[in-house]
């Protein structure tokens, strides 16, 4: 593929973008708009259909007699599910249990489609689910791991993480191949066939539901309503103020759930490359010349954070959600860092995971390590892990 047709794909895609979330303005603005709107209801019908079969058990779940706790989301991308599926992970690792984490793997290399042919003619045996980790190695790279499964079996050692478009197969193979008895799967509110004992949907506060329409009109996955399906409601990126209104609708879907408000907090920064093992503290940042980069879903949170901690932003570099980072990317990037005299240059831990951990760094990049904080609905994460994985003197099974 030439690289003005991906030039092309790509401003295509950020201009789809821009119309989704009503930043494009003019008439072909307008039009796309109607056509996306048109797409939106039919994709609507679509996704109640199936919850409806599953509802009238005309498609069938498949439980797996052990703890299942799912973490999702209603919209796509940016609610900051990673953070919080790593804490319960390590929650309930620490806790004694023998974890497993399942994640379909987005955007991660998979078989070429012909060996998927082959396998399919000659009904050759299904592959076992890709091992992200054995709990004690990291075994593959975040390109064939996904940038998420990758950033978790990097920061939880103990816990296994299993990569497999077939969430029900990859449970089956932790349980009896390892022996685990608590999965938990990550991005998985919309995964239907596997029954999670716990749903918890993740709401990014400041921006719920997008302007409420479904894909591809909208950001939403699923209609509002669902919300009647999560046992508890985190919402994220939370300021520590409340919002009557959004819960106010939570309730009015679900009056049973508990809210419990979290943040996203900045711990410190991580050195990329040569000198990896060097952590500054968050006061680094204070009065630096940066520049910025990153390839994620909400690219404005992050930045806000370099800025909210003192740093100089003097240019940023904005790509698509899970891009996947070129030479030619670094070489534009670092020479504009050596024009306009930055001090060192920013990212998120995300982003980090798709650099080339060789490559020669003329500028410093340090990565900035968030974790999650419960500001409402309980005193820390780990008595929200204990009420919720733990009610009562006895463990769920």
């Amino acid at each position: 593929m030439s690289s003005w047709f991906q030039r092309k794909i790509r401003s295509f895609e950020a201009f789809a973008i821009d119309v989704i979330f009503g930043r494009a303005e003019g008439t072909a603005a307008t039009l796309f708009a109607g056509f996306l709107q048109v797409l939106s209801f039919m994709f609507s019908g679509i996704v109640q259909a199936r919850y409806w079969l599953y509802r009238r058990r005309i498609f069938h779940d498949q439980p797996l007699g052990c703890l299942v706790v799912v973490v999702g989301n209603l919209t796509v991308g940016g609610t900051g599910k990673t953070p919080v599926v790593e804490k319960f992970a390590a929650a309930l690792r620490d806790r004694g249990r023998k974890v497993a984490i399942l994640s379909r793997g987005y955007k991660s290399k998979s078989p070429p489609f012909w060996r998927k042919w082959i396998n399919w003619i000659t009904h050759a045996a299904e592959p076992p689910p890709r091992i992200v980790s054995d709990g004690k190695t990291v075994l593959l790279d975040s390109e064939h791991a996904g940038d998420e499964p990758y950033m978790l079996a990097r920061n939880l050692p103990g816990v296994l993480v299993l990569v497999d478009k077939n969430r029900v197969k990859a449970g089956m193979y932790a349980i009896k191949k390892f022996g685990c008895d608590t999965l938990v799967l990550d991005d998985g509110f919309q995964y239907l066939p596997l029954k999670g004992r716990l749903n918890l949907l993740l709401v990014d506060k400041t921006n719920p539901f997008g302007n409420g329409n479904l894909l591809p009109r909208g950001i939403l996955r699923e209609p509002i309503k669902h919300i009647k399906r999560a046992s508890y409601v985190f919402l994220t990126k939370s300021n520590g103020q409340r919002d009557l209104e959004l819960e106010e609708l939570i309730k009015k879907h679900n009056p049973h759930a508990d809210i419990i408000e979290c943040a996203h907090r900045p711990q410190y920064l991580q050195r990329f490359g040569a000198g990896a093992d060097e952590k500054q503290p968050l006061d680094f940042l204070k009065g630096k010349r940066v520049g910025t980069f990153s390839g994620i879903a909400v690219p404005e949170s992050f930045e806000k954070f370099v800025r909210d901690l003192g740093g100089s932003i003097v240019f940023t570099r904005r790509f698509l959600d899970h891009y996947r980072f070129k030479k030619s990317d670094f070489e534009s990037i670092f020479k504009e860092a050596i024009e306009k005299k930055v001090e060192f240059i920013v990212t998120t831990e995300k982003d980090a995971v798709r650099i080339d951990p060789g490559m020669p760094c003329p500028v410093p990049i340090y990565y900035l390590r968030l974790e999650i904080e419960i500001l409402q609905g309980a005193a820390d994460f780990n008595e929200a892990v204990e009420r919720i994985c733990f009610p009562g003197a006895a463990a769920l099974p």
